[in-house]
């Protein structure tokens, strides 16, 4: 799966690949539209040349805790970018770009839905860094602070038909009626892609998909 998308990268990493410095590249889009596919072979396809060369650091650590979102009353936004820590995210890329020491991050397990932190550590030794996640573009604060820190950056763009199909049927996967999962796509889902859609720079590299 994006085979030629992937070589396009590679070849322009390449270009930029300097031994003395970190890489830190972004890869953004909404959700569903195939990023986090795009971002995990890449990682693989760095690593099949030099282990350890490159690492995948996923926003999705960075989701609020469901306690919080209760309280703050976006239980049912979850996934929106105000149900996110972007400062906490910011300060994560931040300190991955000054390449000082070994750094702790959070994941997110799907299964419990929840954050676990410190869960996956990035090695001092990695030079190229992945981060994958819907708003790492947007250009408005606070998500506009890590766009400084960037080298490259890759943006997904599905076709908007196709995008909603496919959320609708992974509600369907999590166990929801026809009904309650095409009201969770569009409640929530449909309106973040719009948002990632309408508010993202340009990206270095754009890719149009079907998914």
């Amino acid at each position: 799966m994006f085979i030629t998308e992937r070589k396009t990268i590679l070849a322009y990493i390449a270009k930029i690949c300097k031994s003395d410095r970190r890489l830190i590249i972004a890869v953004a889009g909404p959700p569903a539209a195939g990023k986090s596919t795009l971002a995990e072979r890449l990682v693989d396809d760095l690593n099949s040349t030099e282990r350890g060369r490159a690492a995948l650091v996923p926003m999705d650590g960075f989701h609020l805790d469901n306690a919080q979102l209760d309280k703050m009353g976006l239980r049912h936004r979850k996934g929106a970018p105000e149900t996110f820590d972007a400062v906490g995210f910011v300060k994560l890329v931040s300190q991955i770009s000054e390449k000082q020491s070994e750094i702790y991050y959070p994941t997110f397990d799907r299964t419990v839905d929840a954050v676990i932190p410190e869960a996956q550590a990035l090695s001092l030794e990695t030079q190229i860094v992945v981060i994958e996640g819907n708003y790492l573009l947007i250009n408005e604060q606070p998500w506009s602070n890590v766009i400084p820190f960037l080298d490259l950056t890759i943006f997904v763009r599905p076709n908007l038909e196709t995008l909603k199909e496919r959320l609708i049927e992974r509600w369907r996967e999590h166990g929801f009626g026809e009904n309650a999962a095409l009201d969770k796509a569009m409640g929530n889902d449909i309106p973040n892609a719009l948002y990632v859609l309408e508010k993202s720079k340009a990206a270095d590299l754009e890719f149009k998909t079907n998914a």
